[in-house]
């Protein structure tokens, strides 16, 4: 069962998949979204898989493999997804005496990748929270909050610990168009906590960096290269850019689970490209990339539950 975030906040709806074509579809539509969940929704696609498999040792094998490569291949971008998908695949190479042995043991890797998503989150809130130090005015891209982690949150983590220990903390929240998962999402979750915000338009981001009413940038992450190349939602690189002409930090706050050691540099990160009818439903042809990638040269700090990392990265050793 999925909360669908295609039709929130005015509209609370659940979201069944019986099959792993219905969480492929769920996961491309954007039903599910947000890297950590993802990785979540991946180890529950093999599960899912293993509820429709033959009841015989091989054929189980053979069938969950085949459908975990089409969970794994349903968005390019966000490296939890195949991250989530391999964990529980590595459930199959231990030995198991029965096939609803390894049933049980799909759904168990599964529930814990959620549990232990949840419980870096906090750990990352805490661990941002230092590393930004005393601010006022914060601003965040896209959403990073507990739709788009299975619980906490990663960026929004940590502007729930700041909010937590700083009476009258403000957040700016860009729309992030062109799906609004800045003033659909994440506004709506800062709502509900209770903490001061303001949606703004995209391309009046740059006009409140000038009027100096940002103290920093918090964001999430899809993917981050081996040298702090950071892929996040489309938009990102452009507040990089702004906030570092103004002597801002942006920093990076994502589960362990994000980081791709394989990935030497940014240029290696696959951009997805999303369907034109969401910018141009007149049919007009149109680029819509949903991620740009983010120089680790304008990253202040990567923050994960092992800690708050500063330049130069290397991250070719960090693990969950």
């Amino acid at each position: 069962m999925l909360l669908d975030q295609t039709v929130l906040p005015t509209t609370v709806r659940e979201r069944r998949c019986v099959e792993v074509a219905d969480l492929v579809q769920a996961i491309q539509d954007l039903a599910v979204r947000g890297a950590p969940l993802l990785g979540v929704a991946g180890a529950m696609g093999v599960w899912l898989a293993a509820q429709s498999a033959p009841d015989h040792p091989q054929g189980l094998r053979q069938y969950v493999t085949e459908q975990a490569a089409r969970v794994a291949a349903a968005r390019p971008t966000a490296v939890n997804l195949r991250w989530g998908v391999e964990q529980a695949l590595g459930e199959l190479d231990r030995p198991w005496a029965s096939v609803a042995e390894a049933r049980g043991r799909l759904q168990a890797v599964a529930e814990r990748i959620h549990r232990d998503e949840v419980a870096r989150c906090l750990i990352i809130g805490t661990n941002g929270a230092e590393a930004l130090g005393p601010v006022r005015h914060l601003m965040t891209q896209c959403n990073a909050g507990g739709l788009a982690t299975g619980g906490y949150g990663t960026a929004l983590g940590v502007i729930r610990v700041v909010a937590s220990r700083t009476p009258g903390l403000h957040v700016w929240v860009p729309e992030t168009r062109p799906l609004l998962q800045g003033s659909r999402l994440t506004a709506f979750e800062l709502a509900e906590a209770g903490i001061a915000h303001t949606v703004v338009t995209d391309n009046a981001c740059a006009a409140l960096f000038r009027e100096g009413v940002v103290d920093a940038v918090v964001v999430g992450a899809d993917r981050i290269a081996a040298n702090g190349d950071t892929a996040n939602k489309i938009g990102t690189y452009a507040l990089a850019v702004i906030a570092h002409h103004h002597g801002v930090p942006l920093i990076v706050a994502a589960p362990s689970s994000t980081v791709d050691p394989d990935t030497s540099t940014g240029a290696g990160i696959i951009i997805e490209q999303r369907p034109a009818s969401e910018v141009t439903p007149y049919g007009s042809p149109a680029r819509n990339d949903a991620f740009d990638v983010t120089p680790a040269a304008l990253v202040r700090a990567i923050v994960t539950e092992h800690g708050v990392l500063r330049a130069p990265y290397d991250l070719r050793s960090v693990r969950p």
